[in-house]
């Protein structure tokens, strides 16, 4: 009996010590052990922002823009090809930018010149070249007229789009609002999706020409500032964009008055400043506010470019003009993120300083902007099409509201589809737009040429259905 205690006990020494030996090794080598590979590998997660723009965009816009570069017209390699009417590029006048850039290359950036690598080889000022604020402020106050503006006080950017992300960074926080004039140009949402900035429509319709009143004004605000928004501004394009109507002085006024009651911004985009080809006069905001009192100055900000006016979008040149001295200083740091090439700035530098060429330019596109414009509402007018009276931009806003149905924005995508789709044109509707009223497009002239007008309204008659005004009356006769 006692050796079998003795059995017992030490039986119970052993367990009991084996026990936490066991357990103790199992917990240490659990946390220390190297991991099992897995069996399916993760990818590595991106940021929201990111993962929201990754997405497919299905905007008429985009979508038909990669149709028509996929199967682009030509007359000769692809005439059932689409026929680009939806990019607001000129390329009326760029025989005229080839032949002076083949002529003045060398001089300008080449081996002829005298600056050498060693002017656009090495850093340079981010906010623009010096020699280039002073090219661009002669050249606009060249196209705007009645009004100098001092090139301290502007700051370069790479394209119009940078310049009014940077001003909005400037002169509003994340959640805070702009309210603007619709229709207006669909890019401008995407342009300000990194600061946070909304846009808000000012609503206007047909029946005013789609002018800017201060009813709308003041209806637009009430509505935002009673749904928490906090309204810092107004930003508009003159001319208008996609309209072509350009702002009266009268609405200028009021855009002014209106600021200053609210105490907020004016952002006036001028960038189709130099696409005036009607008989209404062009009026900058910097003339409005000349002579006005220092607060009146420091809330304008005025954006221009050189892709429309000069037809060198592809050059990516904006500029940010402002009397505020503080967003002046905040955007040359913000410039940082957007700065041009020293080789387009050397280039632009040569071009904008010669001032025969400059005034030749000038005026051969609005002669040509002019001819295809009455070109082609002539050919609308052929078709019973109306549209409205504009006076500037490079392109015509059409009123297809009585070839929809339902006259709904429904109706308006299915008549945009079979447009592209069937008729191979590649228009913008106006809900891209923002616009308020169903049935209206943007139809860019500029891209075309004149023997391609008839082809435009042909294949237009052939997806409507509609007749052609000249050949009843031929009838008749």
């Amino acid at each position: 009996m006692a050796f079998q205690r003795v059995i017992n006990g030490k039986s119970v020494l052993i367990i009991g010590s084996v026990i936490p030996c066991c357990a103790l090794y199992y917990f240490y080598h659990r946390r220390h052990r190297c991991p099992r590979p897995r069996t399916t590998v993760e990818a590595a997660p991106i940021s929201s922002r990111a993962h929201g723009l990754s997405k497919p965009n299905e905007s008429p816009y985009y979508l038909g823009l990669e149709m028509a570069r996929d199967d682009p017209y030509h007359e000769d390699l692809n005439p059932n090809g689409v026929m680009q009417l939806g990019l607001a590029d000129n390329l009326l006048c760029l025989d005229l930018i080839q032949q002076w850039v083949a002529k003045n290359w060398d001089t300008s950036i080449g081996s002829d010149s005298k600056l050498g690598i060693k002017s656009i080889a090495p850093y340079q000022p981010l906010d623009g070249l010096v020699d280039l604020k002073l090219a661009m402020a002669n050249f606009m106050s060249t196209v705007m007229g009645n009004v100098d503006f001092d090139p301290s006080r502007l700051v370069l950017t790479s394209g119009a789009t940078p310049a009014l992300e940077i001003l909005s960074f400037c002169l509003a926080d994340h959640g805070d609002a702009f309210l603007i004039p619709a229709p207006y140009y669909s890019g401008f949402d995407r342009d300000l999706v990194r600061t946070g900035v909304q846009l808000i429509p000012v609503h206007c319709h047909s029946s005013e020409n789609f002018s800017l009143t201060s009813t709308a004004l003041n209806h637009a605000y009430n509505d935002a500032t009673k749904r928490g928004l906090k309204i810092r501004g107004i930003r508009f394009s003159n001319p208008s964009n996609p309209v072509g109507n350009v702002l009266s002085r009268e609405t200028l006024y009021t855009i002014l008055s209106f600021a200053r009651e609210k105490n907020i911004h004016i952002i006036s985009d001028e960038i189709y400043a130099g696409s005036v080809y009607g008989n209404e006069e062009f009026i900058s905001m910097a003339e409005i506010v000349r002579g006005k009192d220092d607060l009146d100055k420091q809330r304008v900000h005025i954006i221009y470019g050189i892709s429309k006016g000069l037809s060198l979008a592809g050059f990516r040149v904006g500029s940010i003009y402002t009397f505020n001295d503080n967003v002046l200083t905040a955007a040359k740091k913000l410039s940082t993120f957007s700065s041009i090439s020293a080789p387009t700035q050397r280039l632009l530098i040569s071009m904008l300083s010669n001032e025969v060429f400059i005034q030749e330019y000038m005026e051969a596109k609005e002669m040509k902007l002019k001819k295809m414009h009455d070109l082609f509402v002539a050919g609308l007018e052929q078709l019973r099409i109306p549209f409205a009276k504009s006076d500037a931009g490079l392109f015509c806003w059409v009123d297809m509201s009585g070839l929809i149905k339902p006259s709904n924005e429904e109706g308006e995508m299915d008549l945009w589809s079979k447009l592209l789709n069937v008729g191979k044109l590649f228009l913008i509707p106006g809900s891209v737009f923002h616009c308020a009223e169903p049935g209206w497009f943007r139809c860019c002239f500029s891209t075309l040429t004149e023997q391609d007008i008839p082809l435009v309204m042909k294949r237009i008659q052939k997806v409507c259905g509609i007749s052609d005004l000249s050949m009843e009356r031929s009838a008749v006769e």
